[in-house]
């Protein structure tokens, strides 16, 4: 089933709901989430910390040296003691230099690594998510999240989280540095304390639905531009360029909008944080002036309380870039804590030793076949007032039989035969190979046991020898040459290198026809003990056709196969027929018997409307 595709107005209501519901979310809370990840790293995270707060120190340790120059050797015109005053400076400022230094060299390495393990996990679980979630997914979505995201996490854990930090602790040191220079100036200085948490705190809840809504929608605009380029051919052949410019020149609006709205409450953040704190150090200037004109304090004092409230100005003007990167760093790790979260169907059975599909399938212990027994299905997005796809499919493959299913444009055939690997789970009934339940059995397992070739074949960025082979990893030459041979894939002899010659992304340096029989390879060079074609000729020209036909018999000869047939020569493979409509296993028969006995199937196989014989049964 094709999900319908959103509209980009009906993505952006959905991506303003989401992120009106994530604006009350607690940043904090999702930050706490990276702590597994962080705790890898929390030796150097520690160092990193220790280093950026006795960095600060030594910058606060400047202006009381500045006040004891005022305050000694300018005061009392003494120039050799200014000397070892001026050399103290001098060493602050190298050993400032070198913490830092140590600081960026201590967190460089292990946060990369960091990184590298989250975008790990990320991948492996988007491998064991079933194709339902990817069905409900946008590619976009999934790679912003792998790269993007991925890399806000590691600079939040690099820089705005060590200077939270750092900064937090600088202030609470240089306001007892000032009180203890002067507690009248420091209570002007600090003022503007109260209404900047308040201001802060509105400028988080705005600022986090914006930066959850930007995120999502940068997915979107990639999923928009890996659309236009895996169909480039599709949008050239129909002059339709244009339209999929307009559609990105939306999105990007759309981002646009969004980016700009981000900037304006962050400008708003910084016009009151750098604001305020200037007209309070003004008033504590002008206030100090007054008490040093009146000897009610020294103007050496003056200047280690002027420079020390200017040694702050950095911790409080960077608390806007801070909690803005905080709050992009809490919906980054909500997003890829969304597809962690992601509940991953359960096997049943504890995992076995990697063997041969031949041989595990003999361990079931029986031939039975593949049975399907009240299997029911319907995809979980489809609406309540429909019926199931699937409505009770009872069917019985022999073993070392091979059964085709045909049934009109729609009926459920590719998504019955995904029922067979669990690409999908069936909504009820059940599916045994051999007399097992495919339940029971681990998915890896189960995927060695049946081999599936698609109907729209799938090539990776990769050699011919790479995609055939991943039908059967440990397979060797001789395999691979003679999985190439069944699928008449003589072809690839002619390719610059051979089988180690890289067909490109999608394969689209190959003909349709080409990527068909390459991933008919992969399918069959494992000799599996079941195998499942989703109409696997469509793309081949007559004469191919036939070649790959006779050598497909070989394969099918000793393997139990389940056929989705669009053609009669296709459907001749097969021992028996199945025909499959209303989501019901209408008949089940030889080619010649249903010829004979179904008026569907005659119509299928003619493509026009059929005339019942005499004393035949149709439903």
């Amino acid at each position: 089933m094709t999900e319908p595709q959103p509209t980009l107005t009906t993505m952006a209501e959905n991506r303003q709901d989401h992120a009106s519901a994530t604006g009350h979310r607690s940043t904090v809370r999702s930050l706490l989430r990276l702590r597994p990840y962080a705790r890898a790293v929390r030796r150097q995270l520690t160092v990193s910390v220790t280093a950026a707060v006795l960095a600060m120190m030594s910058v606060l340790a400047v202006p009381v040296v500045l006040g004891r120059i005022v305050d000694g050797p300018l005061a009392e015109h003494d120039l050799a003691g200014l000397w070892p005053l001026a050399g103290l400076l001098l060493l602050l400022g190298l050993v400032e230099a070198a913490l830092f230094y140590t600081r960026r060299v201590v967190l460089a390495r292990p946060l990369a690594g960091l990184e590298t393990a989250m975008r790990g996990d990320l991948f492996a679980k988007l491998q064991r998510l079933p194709v339902s979630f990817h069905d409900r997914w946008g590619s976009g979505q999934l790679l912003s999240r792998a790269t993007a995201d991925m890399y806000t996490m590691r600079l939040f854990l690099a820089f705005p989280l060590v200077f939270l930090i750092v900064n937090s602790v600088m202030f609470l040191a240089g306001t007892v540095v000032m009180f203890t220079q002067d507690w009248r100036l420091a209570l002007i200085v600090l003022m503007p304390a109260a209404p900047l948490f308040v201001l802060t705190r509105r400028f988080e809840a705005g600022y986090s639905g914006a930066s959850r809504l930007a995120q999502d929608q940068n997915g979107d605009l990639a999923t928009v531009v890996e659309e236009s380029i895996l169909g480039i051919r599709v949008l050239k052949a129909f002059g339709r360029h244009r339209s999929m410019a307009e559609r990105f020149r939306a999105q990007s609006h759309l981002l646009r909008r969004t980016e700009l709205r981000k900037a304006h409450l962050l400008a708003n953040l910084w016009a009151v944080i750098v604001g305020l704190p200037e007209i309070a150090l003004g008033c504590a200037l002008a206030v100090g002036a007054y008490l040093v004109a009146h000897d009610e304090l020294s103007a050496g004092t003056l200047v280690a309380f002027l420079s020390t409230a200017l040694a702050l100005r950095w911790p409080v003007e960077s608390l806007g870039w801070l909690l803005a990167y905080a709050n992009e760093a809490a919906t980054a790790t909500d997003r890829f804590f969304e597809v962690l979260d992601e509940p991953e169907p359960a096997d049943q059975a504890e995992p076995a030793s990697p063997d041969t599909a031949t041989a595990t399938a003999t361990a079931l212990g029986t031939t039975d076949g593949i049975r399907f027994t009240g299997v029911r299905f319907r995809y979980p997005d489809a609406p309540d007032d429909t019926p199931d796809l699937l409505c009770g499919i009872d069917l019985h493959i022999r073993s070392g039989e091979t059964m085709a299913l045909v049934g009109a444009t729609g009926s459920g055939k590719t998504t019955l035969t995904a029922l067979l690997p669990r690409l999908y789970e069936a909504t009820a009934g059940t599916i045994t190979l051999d007399g097992r339940d495919i339940r029971e059995l681990p998915r890896e397992r189960l995927r060695e046991l049946v081999a599936v070739a698609f109907e729209e074949p799938t090539l990776f960025s990769a050699t011919v020898r790479e995609n055939v082979l991943m039908g059967a990893p440990g397979a060797g030459d001789d395999q691979l040459l003679a999985a190439l041979a069944t699928a008449q894939a003589g072809f690839v002899e002619k390719l610059p290198a051979g089988v180690d010659t890289e067909v490109g992304e999608q394969g689209l340096s190959l003909s349709g026809g080409q990527r068909q029989r390459l991933a008919l390879a992969r399918a069959v060079v494992g000799d599996p003990a079941f195998l499942v074609l989703d109409d696997p000729l469509s793309a081949l020209d007559v004469h191919t056709e036939a070649l790959v036909e006779r050598a497909l018999r070989e394969v099918l000869g000793s393997t139990t196969a389940l056929v989705v047939a669009h053609r009669p020569s296709t459907v001749l493979l097969a021992d028996r027929v199945a025909v499959l409509a209303d989501g019901r296993i209408e008949a089940v028969g030889t080619h010649q018997e249903l010829l004979h006995s179904s008026a569907h199937y005659r119509e299928l196989m003619s493509g026009e409307a059929a005339l019942v014989p005499e004393g035949s049964t149709t439903r």
